[in-house]
């Protein structure tokens, strides 16, 4: 998985890339706010992204606000200093996923970043099973309503006021095919009445 890195200061960037590489993470680094957005609106966006707070050109809320406009996929946990219970509040708010604070132990870090992981597996298999049932959806058709039916040949009135054979307004309205067959009970009267002649 490809993690976005987007830091400024350079000794936090390099401990954070050489812990993701050695947790078989692939990662790219930028410095920036700015480039942070352009990163994570492109169509291969990296899933997860570890955000500072402070950055030149937007900060990390900023980027947030952003990404999430067109980017709700994408995972991400916000690496700051700040502590403050409304600094966390703000940082969720405007879009992150999680928040940690630096300096971070780097055990919780791998913790946050599995939790990560969990969601966007489950995002992924949610969005698959959502377009199965969409592509099933587009591919029923069905009858609904009432449909009125004539009491002694079971002839369908459609719409137009035309009356239609049961097998052909079904076929019509429900995409199924009909297989002609006989139930036991019309056998034996079939039976019975050919003993008759």
């Amino acid at each position: 998985m490809r993690i976005l890195i987007a830091e400024d200061d350079v000794v936090t960037a390099a401990i954070l890339q050489k812990l993701l590489r050695s947790w078989n993470y692939e990662t790219v680094h930028v410095k920036d706010g700015l480039a942070a957005v352009e990163l994570l609106q492109a169509e291969d966006a990296p899933q997860l992204a570890l955000l500072d707070w402070m950055m030149p050109g937007q900060d990390g809320p900023d980027v947030c606000r952003v990404v999430r406009e067109h980017n709700a996929t994408t995972y991400i946990i916000l690496l700051t200093s700040r502590t403050e219970r409304a600094d966390v509040v703000a940082g969720l708010d405007a879009g992150a996923d999680d928040y940690l604070v630096k300096p971070f132990d780097p055990e919780e870090l791998r913790a946050r970043l599995k939790a990560g992981m969990r969601i966007i597996d489950l995002q992924q298999r949610l969005a698959s099973h959502v377009s199965e049932l969409q592509q099933a959806l587009a591919s029923v058709r069905r009858l609904s309503g009432l449909i009125p039916i004539c009491s002694y040949c079971k002839a369908i009135r459609d719409d137009s006021d035309y009356w239609h054979r049961v097998e052909e307004y079904v076929t019509e309205h429900a995409d199924v095919k009909f297989s002609h067959g006989i139930c036991p009970k019309c056998l034996a009267t079939a039976l019975e009445e050919a003993d008759k002649v």
